[in-house]
């Protein structure tokens, strides 16, 4: 009886002790709980070093710098450095009238140039015309229209001294300027003192278109001083030498 006794208070006894681990594996774990060795052993170092977290973190910094940048620069609004567009369009008014104000001052300048250029060339003509033909031996031809005939002048041929000294076709402006009252120097050259031979020669046409020609022989004095001859047409018909 003591032995049935024992045998039954034993396995009593035994599952005394199983019973708390069993209802430890049974129980259910609570959310935000964890289990006895969870507590008693955390996560590991790599567990708890989150270099993707970080990564990210940096990623989307970088994204929202770049984005931030992209989006000051596409921005069509004020720019820091631009300034407002009123402005930016005073400012290129201002470069325009400034560069304006400098091509014409540009322009001012050439023409003055133009100018100077002009006016020496004409006195550098007339120091070659004095030192070429001095006064003493200076003798000029010059060719004039009068009557009101009409007739168009083609050719003048000037000879003096036997010798073909001047040859001109005429233009129909150049016809134009000496039936308004223009003359032309047509010749000018050195002659010795003393009378000399002149021969011209006129070639046109008359009103009718029929073609004339005509010559004429002229005696010129040269005296001291320049000698200046004017060659008179008058229509097709008459050829006169005057002094002037």
């Amino acid at each position: 009886m003591n032995k049935v006794r024992k045998l039954i208070i034993a396995g009593i006894s035994v599952l005394l002790l199983s019973f708390p681990v069993h209802a430890q594996e049974a129980a259910p774990v609570q959310p935000g709980q964890g289990s006895v060795q969870e507590e008693a052993f955390p996560e590991s170092v790599e567990d708890q070093a989150v270099p993707e977290d970080i990564d990210v973190r940096v990623a989307a910094e970088g994204v929202d710098a770049r984005t931030a940048a992209k989006g000051g620069e596409s921005s069509p609004g004020h720019h820091p450095e631009q300034g407002p567009p009123e402005q930016g369009g005073a400012k290129a008014e201002a470069r325009r009238a400034a560069a304006k104000e400098q091509t014409k001052g540009l322009d001012e300048q050439v023409q003055e140039i133009k100018a100077d250029v002009l006016s020496i060339a004409t006195e550098l003509n007339r120091l070659e015309e004095k030192l070429l033909y001095p006064s003493d031996t200076q003798v000029a031809i010059f060719v004039s229209l009068e009557g009101n005939e009409k007739f168009r002048l083609d050719a003048v041929t000037i000879e003096l001294d036997g010798k073909k000294v001047a040859q001109h076709l005429y233009t129909f402006n150049e016809i134009e300027a000496l039936k308004k009252g223009g003359v032309q120097r047509i010749h000018v050259g050195n002659v010795m003192t003393g009378e000399h031979p002149l021969h011209v020669t006129v070639l046109g046409k008359t009103e009718s278109g029929a073609d004339f020609q005509r010559e004429e022989n002229f005696k010129v004095a040269k005296g001291i001083g320049p000698k200046l001859v004017g060659v008179v047409l008058a229509g097709g018909k008459t050829i006169t030498v005057k002094d002037w």
